[in-house]
């Protein structure tokens, strides 16, 4: 592990020894970017065009004073270790990195070159920074849903299927930082009078298998841990929700737009947008632990009216005013 080393600039202010340096004449700085879906993933194209976007408007501009080098991990473990060893001997100057394994990774490689990570669920608990306020070391950046969302999302869907007895939360071990969405969903489960169904899943396999299960116990329901894993797998996980006709409630928006039945959450390609204004301050010298981390500061809930006719849902109207956006 490489030590952490600071320089001091006038005015007290803690920088990276390189990052003074990052805007001298001529000098074109490198930006690593690890993403953890794939580069064919449909929300892949909006999040890179938020982030260059968001770094063109501060004065970065890639093929003049930026390089962007991309690796796209799938949400494949094997690929995210091998793309973060080739992303951190790049040398870059900072690095964007998507997903808690795609951080993990590269927090085992390096404690020196600053990471901004985006759509981390738990990065206190994940070990990835001391705390929101001060993270501490050389990672810092934008949160996901945070772990009491697990109420919320229980309680919204018990309003549109009243009738639930057990809820199931899935996650995969693996890629979730699971165990605070477990605390609150249990805690949750209790105030309704629900059964809380852990459901750890590593595979695709395993995920079907989970899923056909829940789907023979009637008045069954299910949520995500939002995280790489369920993204990726995505189709296959709101095709099983139709086929067992299960309600489910998801984090990001993309899964109503693809045939789910219900979301809550926030735009991840605004978070994509802001990052890029923390690797704008690490370049011109701010040090990582000294940017808070940042939670999603607004949350919209989407509504599929076709998903909820499939799976034999009947969405209240007073629910459906209350929506943000209804997909007929």
């Amino acid at each position: 592990m490489e030590r952490r080393t600071f320089i001091t600039l006038l005015g007290g202010t803690a920088a990276w020894p390189f990052a003074a340096h990052a805007q001298q004449a001529g000098r074109v700085v490198r930006i690593g970017v690890l993403m953890g879906i794939g580069d064919s993933d449909p929300e892949a194209k909006p999040r890179v065009e938020a982030f260059q976007n968001g770094l063109q408007e501060l004065g970065w501009t890639e093929g003049q004073n930026i390089r962007l080098d991309y690796r796209w991990t799938a949400g494949d473990p094997d690929r995210t270790l091998l793309f973060a060893k080739e992303i951190f001997e790049l040398k870059p100057d900072v690095m964007l990195v998507h997903s808690s394994p795609a951080v993990a990774a590269l927090r085992r490689l390096t404690s020196k070159i600053p990471i901004v990570f985006v759509l981390i669920a738990d990065p206190i608990g994940s070990g990835f920074v001391d705390s929101l306020a001060h993270p501490g070391g050389n990672v810092t950046g934008f949160m996901n849903a945070e772990a009491p969302m697990a109420g919320k999302w229980l309680g919204l869907i018990m309003e549109i299927a009243p009738k639930t007895e057990r809820v199931a939360l899935i996650y995969n071990p693996r890629t979730s930082p699971y165990q605070s969405y477990l605390r609150e969903f249990d805690a949750s489960a209790r105030q309704f009078g629900v059964q809380a169904v852990p459901t750890p899943v590593l595979d695709a396999a395993e995920l079907e298998r989970a899923l056909h299960a829940l789907g023979q116990e009637p008045n069954s329901a299910f949520f995500v841990v939002p995280d790489v894993f369920v993204q990726v797998h995505r189709a296959l996980i709101i095709k099983l929700a139709e086929e067992y006709r299960i309600p489910a409630i998801y984090p990001y928006r993309f899964f109503p737009t693809s045939g789910g039945l219900l979301s809550y959450g926030f735009d991840t390609v605004i978070a994509f947008r802001q990052a890029a204004s923390y690797v704008d301050k690490i370049l011109k010298g701010a040090a990582p632990a000294d940017l808070p981390v940042q939670a999603p500061a607004a949350f919209k809930m989407v509504v599929n009216l076709k998903a909820a006719q499939a799976i034999g849902v009947a969405i209240p109207e007073s629910f459906l005013v209350r929506a943000d956006e209804v997909i007929d």
